[in-house]
């Protein structure tokens, strides 16, 4: 208390009313302070005073967005007349003295000449580029990724989104690449076989596509992937459709720990058993019918087989721990009969419910004896046209007597429902919460009167309704 009082005493209004304490930090930690600001912010610190005047120029990490760059950063240097954000990025990598570029975002729109674009590539991947996000827009106007940088050893994460050819050389290598993302890009025939070809310690990747000209062919393989994301169309799923998206793709990953899919499902294969998975994100929005290229007998047969390619793409994923799966508006789904194989290794199961995959929540639990955790949620969206419902199944042994502790069911509302909650009191018998969300409140009331009649199995079982 003594030194805090001198302190004070020192700070009086009538000397030094403002102490710069600051600027008597090491430059490292300075910058590291500044590393959390805008670009555009940090580069106005220079007019402080001379120790700061050049301190921007040792960051490690550059943000650079046509969107938010271009003025603000003429006026940081007292600039009346602003430059282009080209002019701009140019000198900033110009005056950049730092040894070491860790990390490096551009996002920016495209114009007709791109060398000035590939300079800036050029520069940044000889300075120990560690981190490197491209986000190019272009109306019409695509821009090739230029060959330097794949002769880039230390980049860890490569992002690439927007209006950016891929055409890799036929014989590189990224021998510290781990996370990469394309994100509605162009690809060159092979070209994603022979970028993955030149990434042995690839351990991340993210894959999205909108629209598709012709049919999308290409082969992942990547024995060191250990998660992998991919999207095809939109990502809202109202079962809309976007553009053609025809595609087969063949997936090599022996290693895979996690995977998600996305949007509209075509033709994906994988060449080997997932022995490793432990956790699968699947949201189905529709399916392209028009490109599928088969003769249907008749509607209900198109049905059937689209169902079956559910069916058997889940079936791929048996040996996951965390599974979550939404169909959306996949009501042809109410014609499978999900034969689905064992999921002996399934613990926890969050399942979006529609009308027409009742029976798919049925076949799940009869087929994971080890299931400990269920998050069940009711999508009302109208009933399918044979009003497909929960049916209790035949009397089984393993089927949630043993494992199943939690049960969460979100979107209460209909008769049905009931059904299928008594059920689940009734069979798991080491259940230790059950929590039912009711879609109107009003209903409340007398659903827990109901409930609360049904018989439980698990007289621990801590019941709440919401």
């Amino acid at each position: 208390m003594a030194e805090s009082k001198t302190k004070s005493q020192k700070l009086s209004p009538q000397k030094d009313t403002l102490v710069d304490r600051i600027s008597d930090l090491p430059e490292s930690l300075i910058c590291h302070i500044l590393s959390f600001l805008p670009i555009q912010e940090v580069v106005a610190t220079s007019i402080l005073s001379s120790r700061w005047q050049h301190l921007w120029s040792l960051f490690s990490r550059l943000d650079l967005d046509s969107k938010t760059i271009g003025d603000s950063l003429s006026c940081a240097q007292g600039q009346c007349k602003p430059f282009s954000f080209g002019h701009i990025v140019s000198t900033l990598l110009t005056l950049h003295r730092a040894p070491y570029l860790r990390t490096l975002r551009l996002k920016c729109f495209l114009c007709r000449n791109c060398s000035r674009l590939d300079k800036w590539i050029g520069n940044v991947v000889e300075r120990n580029l560690e981190e490197l996000d491209l986000q190019i827009s272009g109306d019409y106007l695509f821009w090739k990724l230029p060959q330097s940088i794949f002769s880039c050893k230390t980049l860890v994460v490569l992002n690439l989104k927007g209006a950016i050819v891929l055409d890799p050389p036929p014989s590189f290598q990224f021998p510290s690449l781990k996370i990469l993302r394309l994100v509605h890009i162009v690809y060159r025939p092979d070209s994603v076989f022979r970028l993955l070809s030149g990434c042995p310690v690839l351990e991340d990747l993210s894959f999205q596509r909108q629209a598709l000209q012709a049919v999308f062919k290409h082969k992942i393989c990547a024995s060191t992937l250990k998660r992998l994301s991919l999207t095809f169309g939109r990502n809202d799923f109202d079962g809309s459709h976007f553009g053609s998206l025809d595609y087969k793709l063949e997936i090599n990953a022996p290693a895979l720990e996690y995977f998600k899919f996305e949007g509209h499902l075509r033709d994906i294969v994988f060449l080997h058993q997932l022995d490793s998975l432990v956790q699968a994100d699947v949201y189905i929005s529709s399916f392209e019918f028009h490109t599928f290229g088969e003769d249907w007998v008749d509607d209900r047969h198109r049905d059937e087989c689209c169902a079956d390619r559910v069916i058997n793409f889940l079936a791929t994923l048996y040996n996951v721990k965390l599974l979550s799966f939404s169909s959306s508006s996949l009501k042809c789904l109410g014609y499978g009969s999900a034969c689905l194989s064992q999921f002996q290794n399934l613990v926890q199961l969050d399942l979006k419910v529609y009308a027409w995959t009742w029976h798919m929540l049925q076949a799940l639990l009869q087929n994971a004896p080890n299931l400990e955790v269920l998050f069940v949620t009711h999508k009302s969206q109208g009933y399918h046209r044979h009003n497909v419902c929960w049916k209790e199944p035949p009397d089984d042994p393993n089927n949630l007597t043993s494992c199943l502790t939690s049960f969460w069911y979100k979107g209460f509302g209909f008769k049905h429902e009931l059904e299928f909650v008594k059920y689940i009191l009734k069979e798991a018998r080491v259940l230790k919460e059950a929590t039912i969300h009711v879609r109107d409140g009003k209903l409340k009331g007398s659903i827990v009167k109901k409930i609360s009649r049904f018989p439980r199995c698990s007289m621990t079982c801590l019941l709440t309704v919401n």
